[in-house]
């Protein structure tokens, strides 16, 4: 094994080590690991000097090596590969921010809740539908804060257990978390240098979505006979009031009359992003401030709209941003391609062309491991770069990756964080989508709550299975 071989393990270890063990943040690490081991990549990587005759051995010059990090880090494969997707996250957030905060998809709900009444299969399966459209946005914090304080007031009110609501916002939503702007796909199309258009990155598993989506249903129709069968029939008078409660600032955003305007908003920008050409940047950019000037046309109004979801487009930026660096230098130092060399005489040939599929099914249990930063940043770019060394297509690795990393462990486990806690100023516990539904927790499963993550779990499981046997096939 080469010198920067081991480094680059080292550093892939080093930095999923601190990230897991919370002594670093995903931010830090993805900076300070990269940059250190690339300075001590500098003693060992030789490089032929111009004009060399051909067969000249590489020479190590330190001071050069040293002076072309700085290259490295904001150069094509680095930095420069992700500016155009951190421009479309924050114009991404920002459009769908000012959507939802128009109150967009309270009619939505609210029509959800009026056709499924009192049938718990119907539920079931309202509450799949309304997760998978909420969560549009990409984000799950908003899509467990919008769903879950709506439907909680039904589900107690028929006596059907809060873990089965967990269950299916969570499955539906976890389904719907690889869409071109969501995490997974961005983090993914990132690391394999198709930051610039994770469309593209995304469409070939359109199809599979589209199956795991009607798995979904199936699944929540199937959660919701059960709780039937265990409720018996149920005679409801009223199921409460269902509507979340809002505040006299958060009501002075509502624009219910520009309700059809703004659901056209988001169907022009979906199919503009699939079929029409254009970076996807370009598309949120355009959209962004379509639904700005419609909705909030004042200055004030439309800097306090910024301002609002300011916090969490940086959060977004700044991890995408230093990922950039990570990548920067693990491709550029050469640490990533003396890895997947080493994997590739490891690996037996024979199973070579089935890497994606292994990495697929490898990833629903990983995602219960790793957070979506250290797999994608980390581990995927190394596991793809050794499918290539099989004659595999690393992008179609990435593609594989995304159908069960996250689909996994986004049901199992949401980093929801601050935006829940500011939401419905509960404990930490309740950052996850039981929490939120009031599931009490015993120490289990990184969030504890046990409950929950044995309910969801075998479903996650069967819908990621699905989905990849549609995308193989």
């Amino acid at each position: 094994m080469s010198p920067l071989a081991i480094l680059g393990f080292l550093t892939v270890i080093i930095m999923l080590v601190l990230i897991m063990t919370k002594k670093a943040s995903p931010l830090v690490a993805l900076i300070v690991v990269p940059v250190v081991t690339g300075i001590i990549s500098c003693f060992f990587i030789a490089v032929v000097p111009e004009g060399a005759a051909e067969g000249t051995q590489g020479v190590v010059d330190f001071v050069a090596n040293f002076k072309s990090l700085g290259d490295m880090i904001t150069g094509s494969k680095g930095i420069g590969s992700v500016a155009a997707t951190g421009v479309m996250f924050i114009f991404s957030i920002l459009f769908f921010g000012i959507l939802t905060d128009a109150g967009t998809f309270r009619p939505i709900i609210k029509g959800i809740l009026n056709l499924v009444g009192t049938d718990p299969v119907k539920i079931g399966i309202g509450t799949a539908i309304l997760a998978a459209v909420v969560h549009l946005d990409g984000s799950g914090a908003v899509t467990f804060l919008i769903c879950v304080p709506a439907l909680l007031p039904l589900y107690d009110a028929l006596g059907m257990r809060r873990t089965t609501l967990a269950t299916i916002v969570a499955l539906s939503a976890g389904t719907m978390n690889i869409l071109p702007w969501g995490g997974p796909t961005i983090r993914a199309a990132t690391a394999l240098g198709m930051g610039d258009n994770p469309v593209a990155f995304f469409l070939p598993v359109l199809p599979a979505v589209l199956v795991g989506l009607v798995c979904v249903l199936v699944i929540s129709a199937f959660l919701g006979a059960g709780e039937k069968k265990r409720i018996g029939a149920v005679a409801l008078q009223a199921a409460g009031n269902t509507e979340q409660e809002l505040t006299e600032e958060q009501k002075a955003l509502l624009r219910p009359h520009l309700f059809w305007v703004n659901i056209i908003l988001i169907v022009a920008a979906i199919v503009s992003l699939l079929f029409s050409g254009f970076a996807p940047a370009v598309v949120f950019m355009a959209f962004y401030v379509l639904a700005t000037v419609i909705n909030y046309p004042s200055v004030k109004d439309s800097k306090a709209r910024v301002d609002a979801h300011a916090k969490e487009a940086l959060m977004m930026c700044s991890v995408l941003f230093a990922a950039g660096c990570f990548t920067g230098i693990m491709q550029g130092t050469g640490m990533i391609t003396e890895m997947a060399s080493t994997l590739v005489s490891i690996i037996p040939h024979t199973l070579g062309k089935f890497f994606p599929l292994i990495i697929g099914i490898i990833g629903m249990p990983a995602s219960l491991l790793f957070d979506p930063d250290s797999f994608y940043y980390g581990v995927l770019p190394v596991l793809a770069q050794t499918a290539e060394g099989f004659g595999v297509a690393g992008v179609d690795v990435g593609r594989a990756a995304i159908l069960g990393q996250m689909t996994i462990g986004f049901p199992v486990y949401l980093p929801a964080g601050g935006p829940v806690r500011r939401g419905l100023r509960r404990a930490p516990e309740e950052d996850h989508p039981a929490g939120l539904a009031g599931v009490p927790g015993d120490g289990g499963c990184r969030h504890s709550h046990p409950r929950h993550c044995h309910l969801s779990r075998a479903p996650a499981f069967e819908t990621s299975i699905v989905r990849k046997e549609v995308f193989a096939s």
